[in-house]
């Protein structure tokens, strides 16, 4: 049993006062307002805007709104408005809001790499 009571605990939270030196790897979901130094791995990351990585990001989902300094790696990716991440972007699919920074290239899962600074914009044709 967990900490908390719970047998089966959805995902795990890494506060804001928490700062980790060390590799992480979940098998749940994990949100992070803190901060980590080392790679993580989990199946979905949830990335708090005021919370900072340092290290490699390995995730089937990931929502970063925080500093990432280090390569990601995710098959759906969104990017909020207040992310600042500098590394190399592997996804499958991807969602980037206005007014976030990201210097690194971006590699497409099925395409190949992307140029650097160079992205493709996909229309959507339906006829109107």
């Amino acid at each position: 049993m967990s900490a908390t009571g719970a047998k089966n605990t959805p995902f795990s939270l890494i506060g804001g006062d928490v700062t980790i030196s060390g590799n992480l790897t979940a098998s749940v979901d994990l949100h992070i307002d803190g901060m980590v130094e080392g790679d993580i791995s989990c199946a979905a990351l949830v990335q708090g805007p005021d919370s900072r990585i340092t290290g490699h990001v390995t995730a089937q989902s990931a929502r970063l709104a925080g500093l990432v300094d280090g390569s990601i790696t995710a098959e759906e990716l969104v990017v909020e408005s207040s992310a600042r991440i500098t590394g190399d972007v592997l996804y499958a699919s991807i969602s980037i809001a206005p007014g976030s920074r990201i210097e690194g290239r971006f590699t497409h899962k099925e395409n190949g790499p992307v140029a650097t600074g160079e992205l493709k914009l996909i229309a959507n044709d339906s006829g109107t």
